[in-house]
């Protein structure tokens, strides 16, 4: 079971989800240091990401986005701070127009 869950649904459609996952990506892998894998499909993509302490993945649909980590000991005492920092800057992706043009904080 992930320690961090989080899902959204969202209006942006496959092409606008798929712009908003690659900003959170590009922002992870930038903030929290995790190498980051996007497969894209056909209706589904998903994003592996990982670094020590820390993997999980990014679904992304036409109207749903779902991220699941699992976090280390080292990082757990600290799950409630990093899923409000994630989950902030996923909802700012999310509400832009096509998850585009958001400063992420």
């Amino acid at each position: 079971m992930p320690d961090i869950h989080i899902e959204r649904n969202h209006t942006l459609g496959i092409a606008g989800a798929r712009v908003a996952a690659r900003q959170w990506i590009k922002q992870a892998e930038q903030e929290f240091g995790l190498e980051c894998v996007y497969t894209k499909g056909e209706d589904r993509d998903v994003a592996t990401f990982t670094r020590a302490g820390i993997d999980g993945t990014v679904e992304v649909t036409a109207s749903t986005f779902t991220l699941d980590a699992t976090l280390g000991f080292l990082f757990s005492s600290f799950s409630e701070m990093i899923e409000q920092k994630i989950t902030r800057n996923l909802d700012a992706l999310l509400e832009s127009p096509r998850g585009s043009g958001t400063r992420l904080a």
